[in-house]
């Protein structure tokens, strides 16, 4: 670089106010020129997140058909636990009574 003896605080102003010009000119170009990109990765991650939030649905279905089955089986587990339990009661009422005839 060059060193010019005569470098007014004007000068000085004017290089800084170019070159900051510059730069946001070059920020703004770059933004545009990156934009339709932008916008593909910001529909790529709304596709993402939709996949992932039907996954969720799908996952939180299943486990409520699962928990109803099981709940469904130890319903019926109890119901043939307590219908054995009556079983051996009358049994056990038909042995007395037939005891004391």
């Amino acid at each position: 670089m060059t060193y010019h003896g005569n470098n007014e605080l004007a000068d000085r102003r004017s290089a800084a106010a170019g070159a900051k010009a510059s730069l946001l000119q070059a920020y703004r170009a770059a933004k545009t020129a990156a934009e339709p990109a932008r916008l593909a990765r910001q529909a790529e991650r709304l596709l993402i997140v939709e996949a992932r939030e039907a996954r969720r649905i799908e996952r939180d279905r299943l486990k409520l058909v699962e928990r109803s089955q099981l709940e469904a089986e130890a319903a019926n587990e109890q119901a043939v636990a307590e219908a054995a339990r009556k079983a051996e009661r009358d049994r056990r009422y038909a042995n007395r009574k037939a005891r004391q005839a």
